[in-house]
C-alpha cells in the first residue's frame, strides 16, 4: 500500500544524502525544489496523489505551471528561464529514480523530458573595471561596509560559489590575515575539493572587518539583522542582496549576482591568458565541458589576434 507522494520527500532527502552521498548543500536544493512540487500538488487538489498515480499529464501541467512562475530576481521576464525549470524537473525526476529503487510503483524517469535550452551558452559578466566600481561602493567606514567590502573582494579573489562562501566560518582565515596571500582548501559541488587564493587585498579587508567583530559566532560572514535567537551566518539570499546593492550604487546596468562576479573571475582569468583546464581547476568544475561556456572570451581575443597578424586582412 503506498502513501501519498508527499509522504516520501523526507525519506528521499534522507536517500540523497546518505545513500548518494549527495552534499548537505545539494539536498536543501532538493528539498527546496521539490516543495515548489507539493505547493502544485497544492494548487491542483493533488495532495492525496499517489505514485503509481501520477501521469504524463500532470508532468506536463506541472511543466507548465513552471514556466509561468514568477521570478523574483529577472523582472523583466517574470517567468523561470530554462535552467531553472530544469533544476526543478530533475528533482523530481530523482524523486521518481528513489521511487524505482524502492520498489514502488510510478512513471518511469525518462517520462520526465528536460526543456532543451540553446546550444551556445553565454555567460554574463562584467568588464574589470566595472568589477572595481562594485568593490569600492561600500562605505567603509561602518561596520556593514567592511563586511560587505570583505564580501566582494572575497568572491572576486576566490571565484567561490556563494554557497560555498557562506559556509566558511572565522577559524579557516584566522592564520592567513597577517600574509599577502593565503590558500585555503574548500569541499564545493557535487564534492569536489579545490584550492581557492585570497589576494592581499582580499586578506586587508577580511582582518580589517574580523577586527572588529567581538561576537562569538563562528560563520565568517554574519547578518546585521534578524533575531538573535537562531544563527548569525549570512544566508545565500543575504549574499546576492548585498551583490546587487552595491551593483546599483555603482551604477552597473545589469543586475549582478554573486555569480556575476564568478563568471567575472574567470573571463578576467581567460583574458590575461589562463589555460581552460586552469580555470576548471579554479572553479571546481568537475568537466572541462562545464567550464568551456568561457571560451566567447578566447574566441574574441583569437579574433582580434587574426585580424591583427594575419597577413591576409588588408591594413
Amino acid at each position: 500500500m503506498t502513501k501519498p507522494i508527499p509522504h516520501y520527500i523526507s525519506d528521499f532527502l534522507d536517500y540523497c544524502e546518505v545513500v548518494k552521498g549527495l552534499t548537505p548543500i545539494t539536498t536543501r536544493n532538493y528539498a527546496r525544489f521539490l516543495n515548489k512540487f507539493t505547493r502544485w500538488l497544492t494548487d491542483h487538489h493533488l495532495l492525496d496523489l499517489h505514485p503509481e498515480n501520477l501521469t504524463e499529464d500532470h508532468i506536463h501541467k506541472y511543466r507548465m505551471w513552471l514556466s509561468r512562475l514568477p521570478n523574483a530576481v529577472r523582472h523583466a521576464n517574470p517567468g523561470l528561464d530554462v535552467s531553472s525549470q530544469t533544476r526543478y524537473l530533475i528533482a523530481l525526476r530523482n524523486l521518481l529514480a528513489f521511487f524505482h529503487e524502492r520498489n514502488i510503483p510510478c512513471l518511469p524517469t525518462e517520462k520526465i523530458k528536460l526543456p532543451k535550452e540553446r546550444r551556445e551558452r553565454r555567460v554574463k559578466f562584467l568588464e574589470f573595471q566595472d568589477v572595481e566600481k562594485i568593490i569600492a561602493a561600500p562605505d567603509t567606514k561602518t561596520f556593514p561596509g567592511m563586511r560587505d567590502r570583505a564580501i566582494l573582494e572575497t568572491l572576486f579573489s576566490t571565484g567561490m560559489r556563494v554557497a560555498e562562501l557562506v559556509s566558511l566560518d572565522k577559524k579557516q582565515l584566522m592564520g592567513a590575515l597577517n600574509k599577502t596571500d593565503f590558500e585555503l582548501a574548500i569541499t564545493g559541488k557535487g564534492g569536489v575539493t579545490r584550492v581557492v587564493f585570497f589576494s592581499e587585498r582580499a586578506l586587508y579587508w577580511l582582518k580589517k572587518y574580523l577586527d572588529v567583530r567581538k561576537d562569538e559566532e563562528e560563520s565568517l560572514f554574519i547578518r546585521l539583522k534578524g533575531p538573535a535567537s537562531s544563527s548569525l551566518r549570512l544566508t545565500v539570499r543575504g549574499i546576492e542582496l548585498v551583490v546587487q546593492k552595491y551593483a546599483k550604487i555603482a551604477g552597473i546596468p545589469i543586475l549582478a549576482t554573486p555569480h556575476t562576479l564568478r563568471h567575472s573571475f574567470a573571463t578576467d582569468l581567460l583574458s590575461q591568458g589562463v589555460d581552460l583546464r586552469s580555470i576548471q581547476e579554479f572553479l571546481g568544475h568537475k568537466n572541462i565541458q562545464a567550464t568551456q561556456i568561457y571560451t566567447h572570451v578566447t574566441n574574441k581575443k583569437l579574433r582580434e589576434i587574426h585580424r591583427k597578424f594575419h597577413g591576409g586582412n588588408n591594413e
